[in-house]
């Protein structure tokens, strides 16, 4: 007799216990028409992921069981596990629920918490000690919660002989993404079912939240390892495969082959479509519906703009350049050709006069002048406040255009350019920026993006004839200084013994280092690195370590 799992993968929202449990009953009704037999939701599916110190809310708990308590009458004919946060004798777990018959059947606890990166569960949960497994038309089950399944020798020892004879291991998780993760994830799944000897169902939540982005890309793996059938990458989905005992094994066969491609492997690709999906969903889960973007020429205005023109349409972009004496017409009509080749609305507003007048005011101090680094950021000081008024006049969110290798660096200005509700590209180093914006013109067929902005030096153009080379090394240089640093932590010791110049290195990490204040006060952004700054690398800003 063949057993139909299905793999629930759908974009809730934190908080909203509602929502969440109208979208789940909806994926119900579509599992049961399908006749699926067990149907499977990611991890702290109901109360959205991470909730982070709302579990430090004792209402917020008891609302979680009560929002799993309105599930249970739409389980006749059907089990169905979601997780959820459990409260029990004072403590907090993060929990799966089988839910079948109209009644709790049995309930799972997380064993292994992680806490690294932008995991903080010790924070939240405590560990549970007792593995369940259950059993449907003849195959037994183990329900395990996203890192139960990342340490095999842990999850051994903690089935204690149980898994002996398992068909199926069942996956609950909200695991985010990061470039070239999925490829990671995949391993460890194969691995493990190849590991006990069984099939492997892995349901992953998808959508953005907050800095993260979850990419679904749920999956069923068949005992020797090899995936068999996909669900879709960024974007909600039901993948549904039927598993048959045939002999010894257990054979997995999807329901819809035709839909059961394998994920592309360009890395920009997918980057791109989390920067995409991220935007969106915190834009439009935060009550937004409309944005508002400083166009320089530039080409991270370009991308971002680009950007939120995907994720929400180009009726709901406004683009704004705000040109100075120091704008050269290239860069003006750039800006131009750039909001048209988009659809957005676009508006000038010079801002020589501001300037000019500013100036005087600031004037009637002594030493005050125009030929330094307070007169450049003034003029970044400006464009910000002139974002943030059209913000609060027409309700549109101001998104921020710095990528991470200024925001690593400071190349910014505080309440100027880093003014805004959310930092697009915030996570993504300034090469990649350049070939985010050749894989756009690639994907459209046509220059949405003005080569000539892809080409033209970078520059802030906040005084004559400037470059971003007058004050940084080549992005080149800077971005793999900065890999290692950030992101594999690496010494300046052990980055001049790598090869790279001596001054350099010891320049970069000093700026990296005096600059967290400034990073402390940007907006959130959406991560697609292994280590982000914010939610992953947490730094103090009082700080005089000399690495």
């Amino acid at each position: 007799m063949a057993l139909r799992v299905g793999l629930a993968q759908i974009n809730g929202t934190v908080g909203d216990m509602r929502a969440n449990i109208e979208k789940m009953t909806r994926v119900i009704h579509s599992a049961k028409t399908q006749h699926v037999d067990v149907l499977v939701f990611p991890e702290l599916c109901l109360s959205g992921y991470p909730p982070e110190d709302l579990l430090h809310k004792p209402k917020f708990i008891a609302d979680n069981q009560s929002a799993l308590e309105q599930l249970l009458s739409e389980t006749q004919d059907l089990t169905v596990l979601t997780g959820f946060a459990q409260g029990d004798g004072g403590k907090c777990f993060n929990a799966a629920a089988v839910l079948g018959d109209g009644k709790i059947q049995q309930v799972y606890q997380k064993g292994l918490l992680p806490n690294y990166g932008v995991f903080d569960e010790k924070r939240y949960f405590s560990p549970g000690q007792t593995p369940v497994i259950f059993e449907q038309k003849g195959f037994r089950i183990a329900v395990t919660i996203c890192e139960d399944v990342w340490d095999l020798n842990w999850l051994d020892a903690f089935l204690d002989g149980q898994e002996k004879n398992l068909d199926l291991i069942v996956n609950l998780s909200a695991s985010p993404f990061h470039a070239r993760k999925n490829q990671q994830r995949q391993t460890v799944l194969a691995n493990c079912a190849k590991y006990f000897n069984c099939a492997v169902a892995y349901c992953n939540l998808v959508g953005g939240q907050d800095e993260l982005v979850f990419d679904g890309r749920s999956i069923f793996v068949n005992a020797l390892g090899h995936v068999i059938a996909r669900a879709k990458e960024f974007d909600e989905d039901l993948c549904i495969a039927d598993f048959e005992r045939q002999a010894n094994t257990v054979e997995i066969i999807p329901v819809n082959p035709s839909e059961n491609k394998e994920y592309p492997s360009d890395e920009i690709a997918e980057i791109y479509q989390a920067l995409v999906l991220g935007t969106r969903d915190y834009i439009r889960k935060n009550g937004f519906s409309k944005v508002v973007i400083g166009l320089s020429g530039g080409i991270d205005s370009a991308l971002v703009v680009a950007i939120a023109t995907e994720a929400l349409g180009s009726g709901n972009v406004v683009g704004i350049t705000m040109p100075s004496r120091f704008n050269s017409s290239e860069t003006r009509s750039d800006a131009e050709t750039l909001a048209k080749n988009l659809g957005i609305e676009f508006h000038s507003v010079p801002i020589a006069d501001a300037l000019d007048a500013f100036s005087k005011m600031l004037s009637l101090t002594a030493g005050w002048d125009e030929k330094g680094l307070a007169y450049e950021n003034l003029q970044a000081r400006i464009r910000g406040t002139i974002l943030m008024s059209y913000s609060n006049q027409f309700g549109w969110m101001v998104l921020t255009t710095g990528n991470k290798s200024e925001t690593a660096v400071g190349y910014s200005t505080l309440y100027g350019d880093t003014a805004g509700g959310f930092a697009v590209i915030k996570d993504v180093p300034k090469t990649v920026v350049y070939k985010l914006c050749k894989f756009i013109n690639r994907q459209a067929g046509c220059e949405v993006i003005p080569q000539t902005i892809i080409t033209r030096p970078p520059s802030a153009e906040l005084r004559d004839n400037q470059k971003d080379s007058d004050s940084l090394p080549g992005y080149d240089l800077l971005d793999a200084i900065l890999k290692n640093y950030v992101e594999l932590d690496q010494s300046a010791a052990e980055l001049i013994e790598a090869g790279f110049p001596k001054e350099q290195v010891r320049r970069v990490i000093r700026l990296v280092d005096r600059n967290e204040y400034k990073r402390r006060q940007n907006p959130p952004g959406v991560k697609i690195t292994p280590r982000a700054f914010g939610r992953d690398r947490r730094m103090p800003i009082t700080n005089r370590y000399n690495p």
